[in-house]
């Protein structure tokens, strides 16, 4: 028998349980990212879906001009500029799903949240996700994919360094906006920054830290993938590193979007509702419209085949 002296008595734990409220968070979905992409990139609205890219066919010099001081005595060249005659389309790709609620969960269930918002917020986290890796890896209009032969380069020894980047900035030198990569290749450029005694500065950009090179901002996706995959279980693997202008002012990277969207729910993207079914389902369709262009060949360049395994003994 226990000892009396042993025993409380006051009101259990578990009875007290059976009468307390329990604060819950909303559901947490592991496979969200902070998108940096989506937020850094300029996108453009289109009225129609379509966006053509329009060139000029250049030489060394588009255009002969006069430049003298004695006008009188010489002729000013004629000539004009002349465009591509069958420019690039870019048409915008649908990224879709259906929702399905049951109404009679929806109204039983639905404090301290919404079971209907927080089943859309989380589909609408999925579509932007697939958004961000389409943006890269799409086979049609994925940057990856559209990068002129001479915008890409290899390595020197495989771990990305200062000069590797250095020469990606020779590459798209006119006002380059970011570098875009992998997480684990910006944590083997890091080291290999480290390594030479250089390490690099940081700055606070649309809410997030970055860290800089030569003044570019280094930002993280995991779309950037490393031996296709976004979360390599491997110590080594190898990725690729972007350096993109962005900006149509700037003939650089723009996404695209479809504008004025029918019960548009934030940019390129509708939520409509398609009715209850007889079993009292309620169905909503989500449509994301995306694209992207690459307006000159030198607004983007790749370093390839990056490793980001290479780690060392700093003793």
């Amino acid at each position: 028998m226990a000892d009396k002296k042993d025993t409380i008595n006051a009101l259990g734990a578990q009875a007290a349980y059976n009468l307390a409220n329990v604060t819950k968070t909303r559901p947490q979905f592991g496979a969200i990212t902070p998108r940096w992409l989506t937020k850094v990139l300029e996108f453009k609205g289109l009225e129609t879906g379509i966006y053509r890219v329009n060139r000029v066919v250049e030489g060394e010099t588009p255009l002969d001009v006069l430049c003298s001081q004695t006008k009188k005595s010489d002729i000013i060249p004629e000539g004009y500029v002349e465009y591509q005659t069958e420019p690039r389309e870019y048409r915008l790709n649908s990224i879709s799903t259906i929702v399905n609620v049951n109404t009679a969960i929806e109204d039983v269930y639905s404090v301290p949240y919404d079971q209907t918002k927080e089943q859309l917020a989380l589909a609408i986290e999925s579509l932007r996700e697939r958004q961000e890796s389409q943006l890269i890896n799409n086979d049609d209009y994925g940057l990856l994919k559209n990068i002129a032969d001479s915008q890409r380069i290899q390595t020197i020894n495989g771990a990305p360094t200062p000069d590797d980047l250095d020469e990606l900035i020779s590459k798209v030198w006119k006002e380059p906006s970011f570098f875009l990569a992998h997480p684990r290749a910006i944590a083997a450029f890091e080291r290999e920054c480290t390594k030479r005694g250089v390490p690099p500065m940081t700055a606070n950009i649309a809410g997030g830290t970055f860290i800089l090179w030569r003044g570019i901002p280094l930002i993280p996706t995991d779309k950037l993938l490393v031996d296709g995959l976004k979360n390599p279980q491997s110590q080594s693997g190898k990725t690729n590193i972007l350096l993109i202008r962005t900006g149509e002012a700037k003939r650089g990277v723009i996404g695209l979007y479809q504008a004025g969207l029918k019960e548009e729910q934030s940019r390129g993207l509708s939520v409509r509702f398609r009715g209850i079914d007889d079993k009292g389902v309620a169905s909503y369709l989500l449509s994301l419209y995306c694209s992207a262009a690459i307006l000159a060949d030198d607004a983007i360049a790749v370093l390839e085949d990056v490793e980001v395994g290479e780690y060392y003994d700093y003793d």
